[in-house]
């Protein structure tokens, strides 16, 4: 419970002045509150009776209480004033609290949103592979609204709770000690029988909370893959896995009623029975003459005041467990190690050779990926990765922009000599350019994509890089051209536009290691020819590495990898690999056809060898 109770504290930090205002405003009331009954008892005895004014004499006489026997009409209607004027001033202390308790739980949860947010974009990318999108934006929105509920209507309600109780019954044993105690030995009958709902009802609204998680995702999964729902026709299979998610969500939901109306419902049985004693034991009391008639009124008010919110703690604890449940899956999140660098970050130059030495690597859980993987790539060259399906070739750039990194005994990459362990990621990330062979575009404009890796870069920039990567002419096409909007993971675009929107956005960012993982193969050989010349005359001094399954796209690198099952099956210039009847050799023999070698043969005569791979 203490990391739960941290997870609000922490966040409390800076607002803790508007909480405290809301915590005495609202026992203030609770104090005014606890005065009427007190009117109605002096009015009953004191002034229809003839019993003295329980007040000392020199108040008695200030306010003139024995003259207004001799009126009891406006005598009671000067109470009724007191009635109204102390539910006012109560009424301002209720505003007060909830003003001061709403402007501090939104700013709380205002900072525990923003520090979700910025640390989630810190956490490695291995995390964000084991979780699902749709389950990290239930946590940080529906349980963060759980928490919201429960600071701003629950929290403050649970300490005025203890603190009526505690009021109450010092009043009422002031006035009488054994109908008070017949009134307390029946509340911890009620506390008890509401802590043990509260056992039970946790268990299940973490059920219920996780199988909305995995309702979430299932919803945000087929809404992000919608292209692909509808092009293999399984809406009725999305259909049913959804309604067979939600089947089980609403019926931890109904399984949830069940337990909280037995809980109402007996709860309802022993308030009953608690305010039917005190009325009892009271109408006793008065006929015994051990109580006037104001005190027993008085005594009713005050069971009443007491007994409800008595009542209501199981409500206080029903929303604890649900903001218990809460505060785990939030600190789930928290509780994740963020990505750090080493004491002493290195930002050496990244225009040095890439070396690979010795690297062995594997993902949690599953068999290694790449065994003994040992090269280099001189600065300036350009460099392909050829291998089937799983052997690794993605792995190697993961590594190389440490989306993951090494274990240590694995091998290390060095750029230029420097281990990339001992650089910032950040620095590493911001020199080596990645295009993926699905590139992930944002919901803005065509513009705004391709321009993200530059802020405040100007449109000729981005016209500039567009026509570069060859997709200039496409976005002419589109009515509001660069400003066209693209749709949410770029959906309103074809497979071929978005790497090529892809490749301008890397272009804009200048890195001296570009890599283009499988970036082409959603455009046809002749436009891939096109981006390629292009490319050219704009790389520099930029070292790039090549991965694709288009031998035309790697043949003119200046050394060519073949990986095989994680490890290295060849490694030559074309010419090389050509002569040696190897894997790459049967995989040339099957992809050339003779449009191949006729756009090759253009290719070779256009000149140029720089960066010819491209």
């Amino acid at each position: 419970m203490r990391g739960r109770a941290d997870v609000i504290t922490s966040f409390m930090h800076g607002n803790e002045a508007f909480f405290l205002t809301a915590t005495l405003t609202s026992m203030l009331g609770t104090v005014l509150n606890m005065a009427t009954p007190q009117i109605i008892k002096v009015a009953v005895d004191s002034i229809l009776g003839q019993r003295p004014f329980a007040l000392p004499g020199s108040i008695v006489g200030f306010l003139r209480l024995e003259a207004m026997r001799q009126a009891p009409l406006r005598s009671l209607l000067l109470c009724a004033a007191a009635i109204v004027f102390v539910a006012l001033l109560s009424g301002g202390c209720t505003f007060g609290s909830r003003l001061t308790l709403a402007l501090g739980s939104e700013k709380m949860l205002k900072s525990m949103r923003c520090r979700l947010y910025e640390h989630i974009q810190r956490l490695p990318f291995a995390w964000h592979v084991r979780n699902q999108t749709g389950e990290i934006i239930q946590r940080c929105t529906s349980d963060v609204e759980v928490i919201r509920n429960f600071v701003s209507n629950q929290l403050i309600e649970a300490f005025r709770t203890v603190f009526l109780v505690a009021v109450s019954m010092a009043v009422m044993f002031s006035m009488n000690v054994r109908i008070s105690l017949i009134a307390l030995a029946l509340i911890p009958i009620i506390v008890l029988y509401t802590a043990i709902f509260y056992s039970r009802i946790a268990r299940r609204f973490r059920e219920a909370d996780e199988a909305e998680g995995a309702l979430a995702a299932v919803a945000q999964e087929n809404l992000t893959g919608v292209r692909v729902v509808r092009a293999f026709g399984r809406e009725q299979f999305e259909i049913d896995r959804f309604d067979e998610r939600n089947n089980r969500f609403a019926d931890f939901w109904i399984r949830l009623g069940r337990v909280q109306s037995y809980y109402w419902g007996i709860g309802d049985l022993f308030t009953g029975l608690q305010v039917m004693v005190i009325i009892v034991a009271g109408a006793v009391e008065a006929v015994a003459g051990n109580i006037t008639l104001g005190e027993f009124l008085a005594f009713v008010s005050y069971n009443a005041t007491l007994v409800w919110p008595v009542r209501g703690l199981g409500r206080i604890l029903s929303e604890m467990s649900k903001m218990s449940v809460s505060a785990d899956r939030i600190r789930y999140i928290l509780d994740a190690e963020e990505e750090a660098d080493p004491a002493g970050a290195l930002t050496p130059p990244m225009n040095g050779d890439i070396r690979f030495e010795k690297i062995r690597f594997q993902y949690e859980g599953l068999q290694p990926v790449l065994h003994d993987i040992d090269f280099t790539i001189p600065a300036g060259s350009t460099f392909a990765i050829l291998g089937a399906t799983g052997s690794g070739k993605s792995t190697l750039m993961h590594l190389l922009d440490r989306l993951y990194d090494l274990p240590k005994g694995c091998g290390r990459i060095t750029v230029g000599g420097v281990d990339i362990a001992r650089m910032e990621r950040a620095w590493v990330r911001k020199n080596v350019g990645l295009v993926l062979q699905e590139p992930f575009l944002f919901s803005r404009t065509i513009a705004e994509n391709i321009g993200a890796a530059r802020p405040g870069a100007g449109l000729e920039e981005i016209r500039h890089a567009a026509r570069i990567a060859c997709v200039d002419r496409a976005v002419e096409e589109f009515s509001e051209g660069y400003d066209t909007v693209v749709g949410e993971r770029g959906v309103t675009l074809s497979g071929g536009q978005k790497q090529r929107v892809a490749i301008a956005r890397m272009l804009m960012q200048g890195t001296p290691i570009m890599v283009f993982d499988d970036s082409l193969s959603a455009v046809d050989a002749q436009t891939d020819s096109q981006i390629r010349a292009a490319l050219r005359g704009e790389l520099g001094r930029a070292t790039v590495i090549l991965i694709s399954h288009r031998i035309t796209t790697l043949m003119q690198a200046d050394r060519i990898l073949v990986l095989e099952d994680g490890r290295i099956a060849e490694m030559g210039t074309h010419e090389e690999l050509i002569r040696r009847d190897g894997v790459y050799k049967q995989i040339y023999d099957v992809q050339m056809s003779s449009d191949d070698r006729a756009l090759l043969a253009g290719e070779t005569q256009e000149g140029g060898v720089s960066h010819a791979g491209l």
